[in-house]
């Protein structure tokens, strides 16, 4: 699956984009192989199960109103912050416990961060933020983006804060595989063509995973949203807040729609842009991803059409025929892959290029960079430009530096769902349906989908609707065009969350706050600050 999380908020206009990190960083959420665990399919609202009962039977029960006397030290911690990064950030540790269910057993220490409100105004409490993934760092996305990026008026009265959830980034990270190591296995070809190639597809997942178990083996047993979700209930205890606010983007909106779940009666005022549904199992959700590449793919491909530099032009000029040279052109590259300039001497395979190209689907503003990279690629056999993306898809520097992004998000895939796939003959079974998703894409996210076959770690979660009955209202957003949460998933949550408001943007990309419309922009800001929520079913473009 992959990764989803949310772009950093830019321009809907296609243009470069430039960050904190470099000349256009992508924001996403999951990757051709590390991240094929969870969400995506044909969609019915409910889901399946892996044992093939009805997901509508499983729903999220809440927790006690009351605190555990156990957990009573974690609610009660005092946090020393220290100034930190950017001028104006506090940062702190905070104390959570390895496994809720023995809190005696041991601790994880979460990294925090926060800018502490500006004024004027009267303070409304905290705003936590998370940015999805799973694997996102949200204590960078706040010091990069949200903390100085959010509108004024919300920066001016909430203190904007920001925890990375446990096995990501500065929370104790989970580590698999060095930097070579990851080149490698981000090259391994994952459309195979014979039972060698399948073999080396499966010897690649089996090695990131056994990397995953002997580096970080009692974490992997604890990295799960629900536990993530606890540990941000303990975090609003600790500042010192009634309630819990909170906007989350991508995977982000199943971490807070399982808060939710669980503590109604604490609900403040929730954002859920770019929505997951928790109600589908592994196999559906990558499915249901699968066609919101395609359907991002086709939007690109209308435009690219439109362009004088297309490289991927034909006398049709139809979408159709689009898809059909850059599936062309990924099998000359399964044969022979191209050269990029790298001073690792990496070239670019089929998947290596598929990345970039799906990299460039998260955000319309990026199509502009993705024709000119396809153009490099296929008439001057220079693979830079796609290999830039997907290098900045996954998270790895000029210096051949991984962040754990990916490390992360398979580990808590794993752990949340069962398996999409438990064997290659599974993986055959299913790819007329996911070629039919995506005559593009589809059968290299039906291989990507086998990766949790081979986890050290049991699943723990399951596919599982999330009422959050009696909580107050929820704002959930979603993008019609969007490719790594499709529209219908925040369709579905809004109908289960008891007090679900869906808020939809017609339109491209993914995720819709902060990134151009000023129609979501003032229904999210006037919700946050005023706690009046759109009308349910309002729809902006």
């Amino acid at each position: 699956m992959y990764i989803r999380r949310a772009l950093r908020p830019t321009s809907r206009n296609p243009q470069h984009c430039s960050g904190a990190t470099g000349t256009f960083t992508i924001r996403t959420v999951g990757t051709l192989l590390a991240a094929a665990a969870l969400f995506v399919s044909a969609c019915s609202s409910a889901g399946t199960t892996s044992s093939g009962s009805s997901a509508a039977e499983a729903a999220l029960a809440a927790l006690p109103r009351a605190t555990p006397s156990a957990l009573s030290s974690y609610y009660g911690q005092k946090l020393s912050w220290r100034s930190c990064g950017v001028s104006g950030f506090e940062c702190a540790t905070m104390k959570a416990p390895l496994d809720y269910a023995k809190p005696t057993a041991g601790d994880v220490r979460l990294a925090v961060a926060r800018k502490k409100a500006t004024g004027p105004g009267k303070p409304l409490g905290s705003l936590l933020v998370n940015p999805g993934g799973p694997g996102g760092s949200a204590v960078g996305y706040l010091q990069q983006y949200a903390g100085i990026g959010y509108p004024a008026e919300v920066r001016a009265r909430y203190d904007m804060v920001a925890v990375d959830p446990r096995g990501v980034a500065r929370s104790e990270p989970v580590e698999c595989l060095d930097g070579r190591q990851m080149d490698a296995f981000t090259e391994v070809d994952v459309t195979p063509d014979d039972q060698k190639e399948v073999n080396g597809l499966v010897d690649a997942y089996k090695k990131f995973a056994e990397g995953c178990g002997r580096d970080s083996p009692k974490l992997l047993r604890h990295v799960s949203t629900v536990e993530a979700a606890r540990d941000m209930d303990i975090l609003r205890a600790v500042l010192g807040d009634q309630k819990l606010n909170y906007v989350g983007a991508s995977y982000g909106t199943l971490l807070g729609a399982t808060y939710a779940g669980l503590f109604p009666g604490r609900v403040g005022r929730l954002v859920l842009d770019g929505a997951l549904d928790p109600s589908l199992s592994a196999r559906q959700i990558n499915l249901d991803q699968t066609a919101g590449f395609e359907t991002a793919f086709q939007s690109f491909a209308k435009d690219c059409v439109r362009q004088s530099d297309c490289p991927l032009d034909s006398k049709d000029k139809t979408p159709g025929q689009v898809g059909d040279s850059l599936r062309a052109f990924f099998l000359k590259l399964d044969a022979h892959p191209i050269p990029t300039g790298d001073a690792d001497g990496r070239k670019l395979t089929e998947s290596l290029a598929t990345t970039g190209v799906i990299a460039a689907m998260y955000d319309e503003g990026a199509w502009e960079r993705l024709r000119e990279a396809l153009n490099s690629a296929m008439k001057e056999n220079d693979g830079a430009g796609l290999l830039a993306l997907s290098d900045s898809y996954y998270e790895r520097d000029a210096d051949g530096r991984y962040t754990n992004l990916i490390f992360a998000n398979a580990a808590v895939n794993c752990l949340d769902l069962p398996a999409a796939f438990s064997s290659p003959d599974q993986v055959r079974n299913a790819l007329p349906a996911f070629e039919k998703a995506s005559p593009v894409f589809g059968e290299g996210l039906a291989w990507s989908a086998l990766n949790c076959a081979y986890w050290p770690v049991k699943s723990t979660g399951e596919p599982r609707r999330i009422q959050a009955k009696g909580a107050a209202p929820i704002v959930v957003v979603g993008t019609t065009r969007d490719p790594a949460t499709p529209y219908r998933w925040a369709q579905s949550l809004a109908r289960q969350l008891s007090s679900g408001r869906l808020l939809t943007y017609v339109g491209d990309g993914h995720t819709a706050f902060g990134r151009g419309s000023t129609c979501i922009d003032s229904a999210i800001n006037t919700y946050l600050l005023h706690g009046t929520p759109p009308a349910n079913g309002k729809r902006c473009s």
